[in-house]
């Protein structure tokens, strides 16, 4: 009796092809783009994906400080955080935040989609975010993609 034809393949260095990818984020909700990323950032559109190993590839966002949110979350939601100090509780609204830290919005909706592990950890380094159009990461040559594209 012959056995199966195929083997499953676990991906490794020798297999994983990491490339640099640039989002424009102008005009994007906020948790669409988020989804978007950290799938891109797992490697869940790759054929080799392995869900214990860094399949993703290193994401460039720019513009971070003209994302939106839909409906009244720029005024409703806050983002809590604690100073570590008895009654240190602070909380911000995106609005306050995005004119402070506009690249921290992004960073934590993309981070609390990733595991919440050593391998989220690796794969969150992957991940560069800036307030404008400049990035330091032309030498990479990353290639712009559309979200919209990307299923």
């Amino acid at each position: 009796m012959d056995t199966l034809s195929y083997k499953t393949v676990s991906a490794n260095e020798k297999i994983v092809q990491k490339e640099w990818v640039l989002i424009d984020a102008e005009n994007e909700v906020v948790g669409r783009l988020a989804t978007v990323v950290a799938r891109i950032l797992r490697g869940k559109n790759k054929t080799y994906y392995t869900p214990h190993f860094d399949c993703g590839d290193n994401v460039i966002i720019i513009n971070a400080e003209k994302v939106r949110f839909t409906g009244s979350k720029m005024e409703t939601k806050e983002y809590i955080r604690h100073t570590g100090y008895p009654g240190g509780q602070r909380t911000r609204t995106p609005k306050e935040l995005l004119k402070k830290h506009p690249i921290r919005i992004l960073e934590h909706a993309i981070k609390g989609m990733l595991p919440k592990n050593r391998l989220g950890a690796q794969l969150y380094r992957n991940l560069y975010v800036y307030a404008g159009n400049e990035h330091p990461h032309e030498g990479q040559q990353p290639k712009l993609i559309n979200i919209h594209e990307i299923k």
